[in-house]
């Protein structure tokens, strides 16, 4: 319980990873609570119980979506894009989508801190599967309590979602809506238990360049314990940093597919709003590369194409995640970027 009275979030199982390099936290200049604590253990009896719907104490009915993507992550690596329409418009996102359709194999579509206030989750996949693009959805513990969590996941199950990524979430204090309470009944390995109790393929994601570095691979082994199948790896530099990730995860006991973030600048404006993502690290150059380029729309394709290959070729890796977003207005643009870096691997369709 070391975490729950004192985190910003509440957290059981910390540390999020909006820890700062320097150790402090993401909205508080005090140094995160967890970094001098042991690995909090899994406990699926709950110190803070999510309820009884939340410990998968046997395999739970599958959704359609989660068998849809076990399979494809059992014949071959898959591309996951982060999807770049603006929030509360179902005009964009039908952009958006034409341009990523039949284009890669899922879409992640969580929540960004330009635009706090989203569609509904599953109301949001709704659209995205009906506009023909399969959904990967950001599932968040900052805007809601764990009853209105239940009634989505089901949702989502409802809807045929892929995938549902369990992340804690960034606090309230950050982002475009300060105002607003932040909820964090629950963090993310309570999540993605909740997530495994309906049915959900659970995805979790790990920031192996926050601190504490060297407890980042145990906590995801706890996450795996909860229910988790799927590890996104925040951005943490080139292939080196994320092979020496994976297998130190490994070492652990670790035995989930590992799909790591790509990062995608094609202009200016990508590359700002990349520069606004929690410790981040790029590989050395990647930036310069692209925006000293006569065109870097096409080095931005070339260089993420070439980055995500290097990733692919790591074993335990399951695929890559365009990760990025486009300044406002041109949402369309970057998603065919997206879409162009995919068509360099080669992979969809196969």
């Amino acid at each position: 319980m070391t975490g729950l009275l004192e985190c910003p979030k509440r957290m059981e199982y910390g540390p999020c990873g909006g820890v700062q390099f320097d150790g402090s936290c993401e909205v508080s200049p005090q140094a995160c609570v967890f970094l001098e604590t042991p690995t909090v253990r899994w406990n699926d009896a709950g110190d803070a119980d999510p309820g009884p719907s939340a410990t998968p104490r046997s395999m739970p009915p599958q959704s359609v979506g989660a068998v849809r993507m076990r399979g494809l992550l059992a014949a071959r690596q898959v591309v996951v894009a982060d999807f770049p329409a603006r929030a509360l418009d179902a005009a964009s996102l039908a952009e958006c989508a034409a341009a990523l359709g039949g284009r890669v194999d899922a879409v992640l579509a969580g929540d960004a801190g330009t635009a706090r206030v989203q569609f509904s989750p599953s109301y949001r996949a709704h659209l995205i599967r009906s506009a023909g693009l399969d959904v990967w959805t950001g599932f968040n513990c900052r805007d809601r309590n764990r009853v209105a969590m239940e009634g989505e996941l089901a949702g989502l199950a409802h809807v045929g979602v892929s995938g549902v990524h369990c992340v804690t979430g960034d606090h309230t204090l950050t982002g475009s809506r300060p105002d607003a309470l932040p909820v964090f009944d629950l963090d993310s390995t309570e999540a993605a238990a909740l997530a495994r109790a309906n049915g959900h393929l659970v995805s979790v994601a790990e920031s192996p360049a926050a601190p504490p570095v060297d407890r980042r691979p145990s906590r995801l082994l706890e996450k795996q314990h909860a229910g988790a199948e799927v590890c996104f790896v925040n951005h943490c530099g080139g292939a080196a940093a994320v092979a020496a990730f994976v297998r130190a995860s490994q070492d652990v006991g670790v035995t989930m597919g590992f799909i790591p973030c790509v990062p995608i600048v094609v202009d200016r404006g990508s590359a700002e709003l990349l520069r606004s993502f929690t410790t981040l690290v790029l590989p050395d150059g990647y930036l310069d590369r692209i925006l000293a380029a006569r065109d870097p729309f096409a080095e931005g394709v070339a260089a993420a194409a070439d980055l995500a290959r290097s990733f692919l070729a790591i074993d335990g890796v399951a695929g890559v995640n365009l990760s990025g977003g486009a300044g406002p207005g041109r949402e369309a643009w970057f998603a065919e970027a997206l879409a162009r870096i995919s068509d360099e691997l080669e992979l969809v369709g196969e």
